[in-house]
């Protein structure tokens, strides 16, 4: 899962709907079945995920946290004066603030896929940095976008905090990687978070936790295809499974059909079988090295990492 904050209220479908659309059909109709993991975040599924990130077993958000702030000097000694930081898949800018107390930075882009949300935070933004430049854009980050004029003329600093790499396969997570050098442009760098692997029993409580906040996360998925879609989904015919892939080093989210049944979406039908699943997200485990080797077969040189005294999670600081 990556850090996403809560969105204000509502279900009026936006400009991402006709892709949602598309990209529906398209997972739900393949074998095994699949939906990206970005459709996540709606207004329910924001604020089901910041609920996430206080729960105990979840430990990637507040680990990060304790990285960035422990190191904060140190990050700010090997990064450019007066940049522009460019956060990919911007949520609530709690990891960005604490980057722009401890660094000398002239601008900062947020850019996310819910316009209306990143909009809010930057106004917040504004009042409490009022001598800071804020320009949001609001972009699928996984694909091409333009940083505004008024930046590029700055040092770049990219920011990718969340572990969310991690819910790209491997090739799409080099890919991303390129395409954010081409946008940041080359001698940019970029602060990225990465999560370990580590006891597999951690993970697994991490994303099964005890209350059911992760269950009720992902099932909202279905629940935004009825809202946005007019799919029929019976929520209460899905349940929740989130296992280790051990050989491929990445925990597994997916919706389980409890029943035969048949989904309308679109003016498509959907057969499930009894115990077929929807694979909504997976989230890659990485050791040092294995990220480090990545980064650099997708042209950024590593030029420091921190993790946690536990050695639970890693931040890593590339320069393109």
């Amino acid at each position: 899962m990556n850090l996403h904050a809560a969105a204000s209220a509502g279900t009026v479908p936006d400009q991402t709907t006709p892709a949602f659309a598309s990209d529906a059909i398209a997972g739900l109709t393949q074998h095994p079945k699949q939906i990206p993991p970005k459709y996540f975040y709606d207004a329910t599924g924001s604020e089901l995920f910041e609920q996430i990130t206080r729960l105990p077993e979840y430990y990637p958000t507040r680990t990060e946290l304790g990285i960035l702030r422990e190191r904060a000097a140190e990050i700010a000694a090997i990064l450019p004066k007066h940049a522009a930081l460019v956060e990919f898949g911007a949520g609530a800018p709690t990891k960005a603030r604490l980057l722009l107390e401890a660094c000398e930075f002239a601008a900062y882009v947020p850019v996310d896929i819910s316009g209306d949300f990143l909009n809010a935070q930057a106004r917040g933004l504004r009042k409490d940095v009022p001598h800071l430049q804020i320009h949001p854009v609001t972009a699928d980050f996984t694909a091409p976008f333009g940083l505004p004029d008024q930046v590029r003329a700055m040092p770049k600093v990219g920011f990718f905090p969340g572990s969310t790499l991690g819910n790209f396969e491997p090739h799409e997570a080099s890919r991303f990687l390129r395409g954010a050098c081409r946008i940041l442009g080359e001698g940019a760098h970029m602060l990225i978070g990465v999560d370990l692997e580590k006891n597999e029993r951690v993970l697994y409580d991490a994303y099964n936790d005890a209350a059911g906040v992760t269950a009720r996360f992902n099932l909202n998925m279905l629940a935004r295809i009825n809202r946005e879609l007019g799919g029929n989904f019976d929520l209460s015919a899905f349940t929740h499974r989130a296992i280790y892939n051990r050989e491929r080093h990445r925990i597994e989210m997916h919706l389980i059909s409890k029943r035969p049944q048949t989904v309308r979406l679109q003016g498509r039908s959907i057969p499930f079988r009894t115990g077929e699943s929807i694979h909504t997200e997976s989230s890659y485990k990485y050791s040092i090295d294995r990220f480090t080797a990545l980064a650099k077969g997708a042209g950024w040189t590593p030029i420091a990492s921190w993790t946690d005294p536990d050695g639970m999670f890693s931040v890593h600081a590339l320069v393109c």
